[in-house]
């Protein structure tokens, strides 16, 4: 059984002021060849389909194509909604255009029925989990504990009771603990919404979204696959891919990245104005590339985004390194920390340290010790 993991397609998505539909609609066809090549009998997208709640008409339009071009390939399309969708909208239509092979996850009331795919090895039970936060599940299932999003999460699979014969997989969009994360990710200050891997032991593969920078987590078959396209300059040494699974028989899993090419790379360019003007410097590389300039010259250059896009039309941020931003830098920090109180810079350092932040017991206790302190000092 060949599956290929998609995630975080973020349609209609805009960074720093450009629109990245042109983008989009170029890799969404990239992909669209390569399942072509890769003949998969199903195809994931682990959420964040939008980048909005309500998406602009373009992305609709090119969600709705892109849909239409897979349903064409006869492949089964597994699709659930991210923390940037409206769990509403994904659902909408769901039971209608199931019929042409295309899944769409309800929206989350505590129940979820797997999809079940045949081949030679015998069932692949798909389990479709949309991003949830632990008030979904508290109201799902009163009646269970649920502290935290590791608790929900595992809450919800232990109602699932997939059945531990055949091969099981998930897709999930949740921030599970000790995944890379990336500038353009919407998650929690502290790690409050971490998943802890454990719950998805019974998972012969789990596809996640959410995270934007390919990777796995712990076990091999834990997978974020990333984001298609770089979204922010964080991204910019990622190797942006489509995932191919091949589930044999129980038990053995194979994995394996397909590498994607954008319309526009996204790159960090530095240098004086003049080295990065000099023809000989640019000259044979992708100047329309999207682009963040860090000039080094120690005065400012006047109109120097203007000046620089003559070369390199798709800047889309300059900054400078110099003397005088590095002190400002310094200076800006030390003032910032001035301004905050003891607690405060307790509460970062704990929480810098240990992942999460401080309970209400132990700020409580921290408050008390730091007062006594003051009280001893004075």
């Amino acid at each position: 059984m060949k599956l290929v993991h998609l995630s975080d397609l973020h349609l209609g998505k805009r960074v720093n002021e450009f629109s990245m539909l042109e983008d989009q609609k170029h890799i969404l066809w990239e992909i669209l060849r390569i399942i072509g090549q890769e003949k998969p009998e199903g195809v994931i997208i682990a959420g964040d389909v939008y980048d909005k709640a309500v998406p602009p008409a373009e992305a609709v339009a090119l969600l709705d194509e892109f849909l239409v071009r897979l349903a064409g390939m006869r492949t089964e399309v597994f699709i659930i909604s991210g923390n940037h969708d409206s769990a509403e909208r994904i659902a909408f239509g769901s039971r209608l255009i199931r019929e042409s092979g295309v899944h769409l996850s309800p929206v989350f009331s505590g129940e979820i029925e797997p999809c079940t795919l045949t081949d030679e090895y015998g069932e692949v039970q798909i389990r479709m989990l949309p991003f949830i936060k632990p008030a979904d599940v508290r109201h799902a299932f009163p009646e269970e504990e649920i502290g935290d999003y590791t608790d929900a999460v595992r809450t919800v699979i232990r109602h699932m009771n997939p059945d531990p014969s055949v091969r099981n997989v998930l897709v999930a969009h949740q921030f599970v603990t000790g995944a890379e994360r990336s500038d353009s990710e919407d998650v929690s200050v502290g790690g409050m919404d971490n998943v802890d891997a454990s719950v998805f032991e019974l998972f012969d593969y789990v596809a996640l979204g959410h995270i934007h920078g390919p990777q796995r987590i712990g076990r091999e078959t834990v997978r974020y696959c990333g984001t298609p396209l770089k979204y922010s300059f964080s991204e910019r040494n990622h190797v942006k891919s489509v995932t191919v699974v091949t589930l044999s028989e129980k038990g053995r899993t194979e994995i394996r990245t397909v590498p994607l090419i954008p319309l526009h790379d996204m790159r960090e360019i530095r240098g004086t104005y003049e080295e990065l003007t000099l023809r000989k410097n640019w000259e044979g590389t992708a100047t329309d590339d999207y682009l963040h300039v860090i000039l080094t010259d120690e005065n400012d250059v006047p109109d120097a985004m203007a000046r620089l896009r003559v070369i390199y039309p798709n800047i889309m941020k300059v900054d400078y390194d110099n003397q005088r931003t590095r002190t400002a830098s310094l200076t800006g920090l030390a003032e910032e920390t001035e301004r905050k109180s003891e607690m405060e810079l307790f509460e970062e350092f704990y929480a810098g340290q240990n992942g999460q932040p401080l309970s209400g017991e132990q700020r409580s206790f921290a408050e008390a010790l730091l007062e006594k302190l003051k009280e001893e000092r004075a």
